[in-house]
């Protein structure tokens, strides 16, 4: 199997994987909010965080969608390097408030880390492509 079947199945994984995570906390928040880590939850109007939290997760996904399906592969890299730092921020704040470290550790900080691998898979899968399609440097007269 090619590295660009490899990265696209991983893409397409991840992708499915947020909508799913995302749905789920847009439509039964409260019973999807335990699996997030943290050891309390925002009560009366404040739950209306975790309706956002989905939301957000949702439009990520989609970004990854929208430059998958397009063929942006070298933006597709790039955004994943990005969204990375999602993850991470969901597993520092899990860990800055006295979660569950296990759960940022294991769910978050591995989500993470491997949306940082595909995208630099994808990077270095592209990069032949862009160095290919690259203008020559002028040359000194």
């Amino acid at each position: 199997m090619s590295l660009k079947k490899i990265n696209t199945v991983l893409v397409a994984a991840f992708i499915l994987f947020i909508l799913w995570f995302g749905g789920e906390f847009i439509l039964s928040p409260g019973t999807t909010a335990p699996s997030f880590g943290l050891p309390s939850w925002p009560s009366g109007d404040g739950g209306g965080f975790l309706i956002i939290k989905g939301i957000r997760d949702v439009v990520l996904a989609l970004v990854l969608g929208s430059l998958l399906v397009t063929g942006h592969r070298r933006a597709l890299g790039w955004a994943l390097l990005v969204e990375a730092l999602a993850a991470y921020g969901d597993m520092t704040t899990v860990l800055a408030h006295h979660g569950s470290v296990a759960t940022a550790l294991g769910v978050h900080g591995l989500t993470g880390t491997l949306m940082l691998v595909n995208g630099l898979l994808i990077m270095r899968e592209t990069r032949t492509i862009a160095a290919a399609s690259a203008p020559p440097a002028p040359q000194p007269a």
